[in-house]
């Protein structure tokens, strides 16, 4: 469990890094490397014994790759497409809702079949696909590399704080939405890990559990492509209001999970929680180019995740925690709906703060303008007074 555990915290953790790395070499660079990474620690994870050893190859140059492989896949989207952005991004994470609800039962037939080292071989076949198909990302937006060595006629690197783009976080709606979506994920995937154990506490092994799974996945990749197209008919920022109602149901899915006590009404939660997950997901790339721009979404992108990384890893083992102590998971999942609600209150006022700051920067070139022509009216009257004294002068000669 902790080999798993460390190798999902590491995805988010490296993001920061991630997006560094991808305003300096572009998407494809870093993507066809992080491929390769990721196919080698998987491969060597299948010729390891021990557990020890998994730590590092499975847990941390697994996940590392994945990490450096997966955010240039959110990058490039915004290079090719803008106005149907949202259901390009619906397409593309639909992907992996397809493989959430096909994957384990793949997984389960190689591992009875050819057992778990061989399993993992097959399985790096998926990453080779992966390092191949990064080799298709070709950027149109110049990274800051590219910028630097124009300007000055050499390459080189640029300096510390371009690398370490932190003037993003001077974007006040993005700062929002960066320590809002955090906020609420302190409950949202409580759910995703203990639902499972809930119901053989509520219902025993009478019931097929793998079902709530399969619901989850299947509405949650319909959610993406619908909400994705959804999100390119809403203007602007307001984009945001999808995710406020994403969080709004799945905290309130949450907190009806305990009064469930068939198996059908669980099933119908578990649907309608898996729909607003899709739309949660799918547009946070296109919010993230409304908010900062294209130039500057790498590192938006890879900061948010770096921060969701936090929640992600706390939320759950304190539910766990409250389990053991109170020998029921129906307070957990009281408490685990809060945080989606606190966090989508917070995401409402980052369509009003971004439109603000829009026109304050709208502001700024009219009164520029307004002080250049007032310049050329002064040296306009300035000419004037000098030039009638000459014509005087001339005349009375």
């Amino acid at each position: 469990a902790w080999v798993s555990s460390l190798s999902m915290g590491m995805v988010f953790f490296c993001s920061p890094i991630v997006s560094i790395f991808t305003d300096l070499f572009g998407c494809r660079k870093v993507a066809v490397i992080g491929a390769a990474v990721g196919l080698v620690g998987l491969l060597s994870s299948s010729f390891v014994s021990t557990i020890e050893p998994l730590y590092f190859t499975y847990g941390i140059l697994f996940a590392c790759g994945c990490s450096f492989a997966y955010q240039p896949s959110l990058v490039i989207l915004g290079h090719y497409f803008k106005k149907r952005l949202g259901l390009v991004n619906g397409i593309v994470t639909a992907g992996s809702s397809l493989f959430t609800v096909s994957l384990p039962f793949l997984l389960r037939v190689l591992i009875d079949s050819v057992d778990l080292y061989n399993t993992l071989r097959v399985l790096c076949i998926l990453m080779f696909v992966l390092f191949l198909a990064g080799f298709t990302y070709k950027p149109l937006v110049p990274n800051t590399k590219d910028k630097e060595g124009g300007k000055k006629g050499k390459s080189k690197f640029p300096p510390a704080k371009k690398i370490c783009n932190f003037s993003v976080f001077k974007v006040l709606s993005y700062r929002i939405w960066a320590f809002g979506i955090p906020a609420a994920l302190f409950g949202y995937f409580v759910p995703y890990v203990h639902l499972m154990n809930h119901v053989k506490d509520r219902f025993g092994d009478s019931v097929p559990e793998e079902v709530l799974l399969l619901c989850l996945g299947i509405t949650s990749g319909v959610g993406r492509l619908v909400f994705g197209r959804v999100a390119d008919y809403i203007p602007g920022a307001k984009k945001i209001y999808l995710q406020v109602a994403s969080f709004f149901f799945i905290g309130l899915m949450s907190m009806m999970i305990p009064l469930c006590n068939v198996f059908g009404a669980l099933v119908a939660v578990c649907l309608f929680m898996g729909l607003f997950d899709g739309c949660f997901i799918c547009i946070m790339a296109p919010i993230a180019f409304e908010l900062v721009g294209a130039q500057d979404v790498s590192q938006a992108i890879g900061f948010l995740l770096g921060l969701m990384s936090v929640p992600m890893t706390v939320g759950p083992p304190i539910a766990g925690l409250l389990r053991d102590k109170l020998g029921t998971y129906d307070v957990a999942f009281y408490l685990a709906g809060v945080p989606p609600l606190v966090g989508g209150a917070i995401l409402c006022f980052i369509p009003w703060v971004h439109e603000r700051q829009k026109l304050k920067e709208r502001a700024k070139p009219v009164d520029g303008e307004t002080t250049e022509k007032m310049l050329e009216n002064e040296s306009t009257l300035v000419s004037d007074t000098t030039e009638k004294p000459v014509k005087e002068l001339d005349s009375g000669l």
